[in-house]
């Protein structure tokens, strides 16, 4: 399992943190109890298998809701 932390543009509503949060617990390969939307900061975080899903599979999820992936790390 690896970990990543993704910066997003800003997060204007709660309704956003919902709409992520399903986006990316709906691919397979991802951690769902891991996976931490944080309004505050505009950051999601979160466990995957990297045999299963990448980082840039779990940013176009989110892109396709509409939302801008500002930086991806994965360790």
């Amino acid at each position: 399992m690896k970990k990543a932390v993704i910066q997003l543009g800003t997060l204007t509503c709660p309704m956003c943190v919902q709409k992520i949060d399903s986006a990316v617990k709906g691919l397979d390969g991802v951690e769902k109890e891991s996976v931490k939307v944080l309004f505050n900061s505009s950051k999601v975080k979160l466990e995957f298998d990297d045999d299963k899903v990448s980082t840039e599979d779990i940013e176009k999820a989110i892109t396709a809701l509409g939302y801008e992936v500002k930086s991806a790390r994965a360790r």
